[in-house]
């Protein structure tokens, strides 16, 4: 059975490596990792800066993906979090690893954790441009 080390929604800064040595296990041949950081544009538009806002249920959804992703794949471990609040270009938003025997099944399940909190997650994304224009976009 997999070990849901932690999914959540937080308002500090987040790494990789903390994420990383979250899954460790020393039966993981394999531990994946995935980064979404902030870039510095977006459709041909310079981005200065942007916030996440998450709904209340947002720490609840994503355990809940999680433990899905958990049970569809033969790994050791997962650990998954989001980041709300401001962040600046080269912020890490979403970072996600898994830790399994095998590295074929940490990179599906790694990616089926990212693809899962993508669609599910109720975060939305304040995008203010170079320009001073903004947005809101419903994803995480």
């Amino acid at each position: 059975m997999t070990d849901v080390r932690r999914a959540d929604v937080v308002d500090a800064p987040i790494s990789v490596r903390d994420v990383e040595a979250l899954v460790s296990s020393r039966a993981a041949g394999a531990v994946v990792t995935f980064s979404g950081d902030v870039r510095d544009h977006d459709h041909g538009r310079s981005v200065a800066h942007l916030e996440y806002e998450g709904h209340p249920t947002a720490a609840a959804v994503l355990a809940e993906v999680a433990r899905a992703v958990a049970e569809r794949h033969d790994v050791i471990a997962i650990a998954v979090l989001h980041r709300v609040g401001p962040l600046r270009i080269g912020d890490s938003a979403l970072v996600a690893a898994v830790s399994a025997a095998h590295r074929g099944e940490a990179f599906k399940a790694c990616a089926d954790l990212v693809d899962e909190t993508k669609h599910r997650l109720p975060v939305w994304k304040h995008q203010v441009f170079a320009d001073g224009t903004d947005e809101w976009v419903n994803c995480a």
